[in-house]
């Protein structure tokens, strides 16, 4: 099954818009003219059934906690987030029409089975699910290309899950790495984390990113995720969970735009001489020049030989089989030798 990701692919880069939409349709379609234009791969929504993801009881997180704008539960906040399956077939056709892939990530087997049954063809499990193998087993019989993320997780969980979803038929699958703090601090990054997933399991590793800004993004391309994930949000000051640790519209755009740049400046690896540097070659390299004028049958010696610039008569690197050698004809000083000159 083919993917829009993997080794020999372009970063594929998820502009994610979560929650930030705070409920509304309108601004969720925004947020898909935002992220299209931004260039992004794919926007992605979240897609939960509030009573079938939390329980009356379930404690807000910390980072959910905002004076004067704080549910007071999950359940209370989750519900005022939530869409209807027909709001979510609006937001895909609208995705279509922005030329945008759609995206978002089920919470519950009923929103799983919804979102298939739309034709989204790429799966994305939640770090939150992580260890939810009855979950991770329903997700994978649907065949559907997968992202994992893996925040909160240990090694071994993300094994359990890699196997559970390889088992039960999932396609083909990357693993994110995640740092489930919002923002996370840069020193909880462990960016080599990235390392320890690719030589684990031998698939694309991407990165989830939950810092402000954008640098970590840039460096996680820079050391070799195939996958970028990125809040945004249309504007920080918005109410609700994830907007305050969100890019804007403009911020977005630059993300983009450098992961890109990134990947230009990646390369294939190979050590040569690029294009751009061929003129500054034949200017800042040397070649062996004569000294002092000398007259046919001169025996060189280094007292009549010099290395100047430019490039382009005998190089540098062969002066020792000068040396010795017989000039052929009278020849002024400063010229350039040749391999013609000499016998």
């Amino acid at each position: 099954m083919n993917s829009p990701f993997g080794q020999n692919k372009p970063c594929f880069i998820i502009a994610e818009a979560g929650v930030n939409h705070n409920g509304s349709l309108a601004r969720a379609k925004e947020m898909v003219e935002v992220a299209a234009a931004s260039g992004a791969d794919a926007v992605k929504f979240q897609t939960f059934r509030a009573e079938a993801l939390a329980s009356a009881d379930a404690p807000l997180a910390d980072y959910m906690k905002k004076p004067g704008e704080t549910a007071p539960d999950q359940l209370t906040l989750l519900k005022s987030l939530e869409f209807t399956d027909a709001q979510f077939a609006e937001l895909k056709a609208y995705c279509e029409e922005c030329g945008i892939r759609f995206m978002s990530t089920a919470f519950d087997e009923a929103s799983a089975d919804m979102l298939d049954a739309l034709g989204m063809d790429v799966v994305k499990v939640p770090s939150g699910e992580l260890t939810n193998i009855p979950f991770l087993r329903h997700l994978a019989r649907k065949g559907r290309a997968t992202i994992l993320s893996t925040g909160m997780g240990t090694l071994g969980e993300v094994e359990a899950a890699v196997e559970t979803l390889t088992e039960y038929g999932a396609g083909p699958l990357a693993i994110l790495h995640c740092v489930s703090a919002y923002p996370t601090p840069p020193s909880e990054v462990n960016l080599r984390a990235m390392d320890t997933l690719g030589a684990a399991f031998h698939l694309p590793v991407g990165f989830s990113d939950h810092t402000l800004g954008f640098p970590v993004a840039w460096a996680a391309v820079a050391r070799g995720a195939c996958i970028v994930e990125k809040h945004f949000t249309l504007d920080r000051s918005l109410p609700g969970p994830d907007h305050a640790a969100s890019l804007e519209p403009g911020e977005l755009k630059t993300l983009v735009q450098g992961v890109r740049d990134i990947e230009s400046c990646l390369g294939d690896g190979r050590k040569r001489p690029t294009a751009a540097e061929l003129n500054t070659k034949q200017v800042a390299r040397r070649s062996v020049v004569l000294t002092q004028a000398c007259p046919a049958g001169t025996v060189l010696t280094e007292a009549h030989v010099g290395l100047r610039r430019p490039a382009g008569g005998i190089e540098p690197a062969d002066w020792d089989r000068v040396i010795g050698r017989t000039l052929r004809q009278d020849v002024p000083a400063g010229h350039r030798l040749a391999w013609s000159d000499l016998q």
